[in-house]
């Protein structure tokens, strides 16, 4: 004789089984999620190291080229100048363009792991609901 059966347990203990099973399923998925975003921050952590070193160097050389932009304006010779100035233009162009990657990199690195905590947002919503 089955007294979970003739008590009328089964099914309960069938649902336990059932919500065991499923919140065991959502944990690996969170936590599957929580790595892949955590592999991303790190990518983008290094892309914003790699990339306030860049404009740090760009930075040092922009300003020592248009340091001797200057210098060479007050030269004789016009051709120097034009030369030196559009030297120090295309350095700051250059830097330009880092800053802003360097930008870019910065904003999206400023909101990690954005699609877990929605995730686990939703869970929590979802099980205020049942209780």
């Amino acid at each position: 004789m089955n007294w979970t059966t003739l008590l009328g347990l089964e099914t309960w203990l069938l649902r336990w089984r059932v919500a065991v099973l499923e919140g065991a399923i959502a944990i690996e998925d969170r936590a599957e999620l929580a790595r892949l975003e955590w592999q991303e921050q790190k990518a983008r952590l290094r892309q914003l190291l790699l990339l306030t070193l860049a404009v740090g160097s760009l930075t040092v050389v922009a300003l020592i080229v248009l340091s001797v932009a200057l210098i060479v304006q007050f030269w004789d010779s016009p051709q120097r100048a034009l030369v030196a100035w559009l030297l120090a233009g295309a350095w700051l162009l250059v830097w330009g363009l880092a800053l802003a990657a360097l930008v870019r990199v910065a904003r999206a690195a400023s909101q990690p792991f954005a699609s877990t905590r929605e995730e686990l947002a939703r869970d929590w919503r979802a099980i205020k609901e049942q209780l």
